[in-house]
């Protein structure tokens, strides 16, 4: 195959409710550092498509230009020697009318790109897929990556409570709070039955947990082994951590194994100020002058609905 060089950006793709859309885009600003109304968004950063719960797909870009022909004229440059390959013209809800494409246009695309690369097309088991996707008035043509919904296999857990955040919530709370993993540490002082823990650490993020109620703490660890994952769950309070951590989350506790007063939400957030410069709140209250007297600023947050049921997710870094 002629090697095609990456360009550096990439192309993602986004399926999600009305009801999710403002968690979608607090995870978008932590991996972006931006978000979109669309359900489309270019950026420098790489991200595997499956960590998310609303990506459906990633391009990375290869080839680009003002106009399909510009698209063709390239791919016929492509030699894929023994590779087989096949092209997706992608699917997206909410393209700006100038870069809609009805159905038998989108097929003809994909064979006349099809056509033009030098090597074998195999449409059902391709050695490479290739994606084309017009945005913003160019057209892109890259390396296709579909998302696989890894979340949805740890929907059923064999220990659960009703109000323990939903797989897809907690998965992008984790992703909020550790958007690129590599060299963080982090703790979830107040694990409950590891939800966040579950889906943190299928991402391969360095993360322990804890809680003071023994029964969700054995819960949380036949939850994690459950789905062939490995991970520590401590017993204790918060304020009994010693070691740092580079970002905590706490969904604070509420449900009927362990209710937290003002004054324990208050000492919660207090006892994580000592051990982590980073704090992510999920809460079913506000709290921000409690968040302010634990001596940490708010950057940024969102609500995450689930019909009439809010929780606000904060997230915070120490107060200078």
């Amino acid at each position: 195959m002629k090697q095609l060089t990456a360009t550096g950006d990439y192309i993602y793709t986004y399926a999600y409710t009305n009801d999710e859309k403002n968690l979608c885009q607090l995870e978008m600003r932590s991996f972006f550092e931006k978000d979109t109304s669309s359900k489309i968004i270019k950026s420098g950063v790489a991200i595997d498509p499956s960590r998310s719960p609303f990506i459906k797909e990633r391009v990375e870009v290869l080839l680009e230009g003002d106009s399909l022909q510009e698209i063709l004229r390239q791919s016929a440059e492509v030699d894929m020697d023994q590779l087989t390959f096949k092209v997706i013209f992608l699917k997206i809800n909410g393209l700006t009318e100038q870069d809609q494409v009805d159905y038998s246009g989108k097929r003809n695309v994909e064979r006349e790109i099809g056509s033009a690369i030098t090597g074998e097309a195999d449409v059902h088991h391709p050695d490479v897929t290739f994606g084309l996707i017009p945005f913003e008035g160019r057209w892109y043509f890259g390396r296709y990556l579909q998302s696989e919904p890894v979340w949805f296999k740890h929907m059923k857990k064999p220990r659960e409570y009703s109000t323990a955040l939903s797989t897809r919530v907690a998965r992008a709370v984790a992703n909020i709070a550790v958007p690129q993993p590599k060299g963080i540490k982090a703790i979830d002082p107040c694990c409950g039955i590891g939800t966040v823990l579950v889906e943190a650490l299928s991402m391969g993020i360095d993360i322990v947990g804890r809680d003071m109620n023994p029964l969700v703490v054995d819960g949380s660890r036949e939850n994690i082994a459950h789905f062939g994952l490995t991970g520590e769950v401590a017993l204790g309070p918060i304020a009994e951590v010693e070691a740092i951590y580079d970002v905590a989350i706490i969904d604070m506790p509420y449900n009927l194994y362990t209710h937290a007063t003002p004054a324990d939400q208050l000492g919660i957030l207090k006892a994580a100020y000592p051990i982590t410069e980073k704090l992510v709140v999920v809460t079913i209250e506000t709290m921000d002058h409690m968040i302010k007297e634990a001596g940490f600023a708010i950057t940024d947050r969102c609500i995450a609905k689930k019909g009439l049921f809010l929780r606000e997710i904060v997230v915070c870094q120490k107060a200078v």
